[in-house]
């Protein structure tokens, strides 16, 4: 006979606590993280978008994307039994994982809405200071429906595909960063360069905004990880662990690769290895021992450096701020190794008789269907666009900035 559900007050109050913190990563977070990137005409234009597609995402959610992501369907996707949230009134439940217990539904509605909505703000760092405003809201509203809420439905629903085949993803490395990056990779392609790419200098405006939403980024994380395990017991604790030890190692394994090869650490480089560590640690935060995550966050500062610093300007892809090369390949190297740091020797959490090529094959289908998802879905979604509206700017209004041909006014004003 299963326990009746109560509520308990100490895991809602956390809750509600990491919901407030996800969405402290979106505004100011990652609006002061993309706008100190970008140069000075287009930072409201950025920051426009984040806090565009942030609303978008919350009224879609509310509207029918919560719904598909979590409401009985099939295995791909959600019905329409909770569009509007429709009989989900302040006594519904929603189970955590001790027996007995529960937070109020509307508290999980809340704390999904907000990964919904970083997951869109991520997409746009790809495209930043070309793409119109109004094709970024029209965008951000089809893909939030046609690709991540069936995702999340795959990977966090019971009845989900990838969840029965036990593909781990304890906060998102599939469900966001992949997805994200993926989609950001997409939005490139249609696109197309900046004016001036590989041609121009095209500094950040300023490093100082990015180190600060760096930080809020990380502190963020917190409730971003450590949330994802409803509750405020043993779990929450390893995932708070494993999203302090990860980016720290990715933060000084970036800068100590960039004293190797220019003789000088950057602040840039300090901030996008502890951001490749946050996003590689995701996946696994509450399956990894801090050992473990360490060398997540080694591994993907690696990786996503590679990457960033080489191979992305011989491939000649703009992809602006990133976010393919350390979201992207990020929650890759995250989501496949997953599978590893669980293991007991090092620490993780997998448990006696854990198999780790059973392992490796979930995590490696999780990884592939994610991609295939977000690549086909994106595409659909940027050419429903394409054919309502011109996805980027003309050539004028992108050399004058997007803070003028967008929103009518600048940032900076002397």
């Amino acid at each position: 006979m299963a326990a009746q559900l109560t509520i308990d007050s100490g895991d809602t109050a956390w809750m509600l606590t990491s919901t407030a913190l996800v969405m402290l990563m979106i505004l100011p977070g990652l609006a002061l993280f993309y706008g100190g990137l970008v140069r000075a005409k287009n930072l409201l234009s950025v920051m426009s978008q984040v806090l565009g597609i942030t609303a978008v995402a919350i009224l879609t959610w509310v509207l029918f994307d919560y719904s598909f992501a979590f409401s009985s369907g099939n295995s791909l996707i959600g019905g329409s039994a909770k569009f509007g949230l429709a009989r989900i009134g302040d006594s519904a439940l929603w189970p955590v994982g001790s027996s007995g217990k529960a937070i109020p539904e509307l508290v999980f509605v809340a704390f999904q809405m907000s990964f919904a909505a970083i997951t869109g703000t991520l997409v746009i760092g790809a495209l930043v200071e070309r793409v119109r405003f109004s094709a970024v809201m029209l965008f951000s509203v089809l893909w939030l429906t046609v690709v991540y809420a069936p995702l999340a439905h795959m990977v966090w629903s019971s009845e989900g595909l990838l969840f029965k085949m036990g593909a781990i993803d304890f906060a998102g490395g599939t469900v966001v960063h992949i997805n994200a990056g993926v989609a950001g990779l997409v939005g490139v392609a249609f696109a197309g360069p900046r004016i001036g790419h590989l041609k121009e200098p095209m500094p950040p405006h300023s490093l100082a905004l990015t180190m600060v939403g760096a930080g809020l980024l990380w502190i963020g994380w917190f409730g971003f990880n450590a949330g994802s395990a409803l509750e405020a017991n043993g779990v929450a604790a390893i995932a708070m662990i494993n999203t302090l030890v990860a980016p720290a190692a990715g933060l000084l394994t970036w800068m100590g690769l960039e004293r190797l090869v220019s003789g000088k650490p950057s602040m840039l480089g300090g901030a996008s290895g502890a951001v490749a560590g946050l996003v590689a640690v995701t996946p696994a935060a509450g399956e990894s021992g801090p050992i473990g995550a360490i060398l997540l966050g080694l591994a993907a500062s690696l990786v996503c450096y590679g990457f960033v610093g080489s191979l992305k300007n011989r491939l000649k892809l703009d992809d602006s701020l990133d976010v393919f090369g350390i979201h992207g390949l990020g929650g890759f190297t995250g989501s496949i190794g997953t599978a590893i740091v669980a293991l007991p020797v090092l620490g993780g959490h997998g448990g006696p008789g854990y198999a780790l090529g059973h392992q490796l094959f979930a995590q490696a289908a999780a990884v592939t269907l994610a991609i295939a998802w977000s690549l086909t879905g994106s595409l659909l979604c940027y050419w429903i666009v394409t054919l309502a509206m011109p996805l980027r700017h003309a050539r004028d209004a992108e050399r004058e900035g997007l803070d003028l041909a967008d929103h009518g006014e600048r940032a900076y004003n002397y």
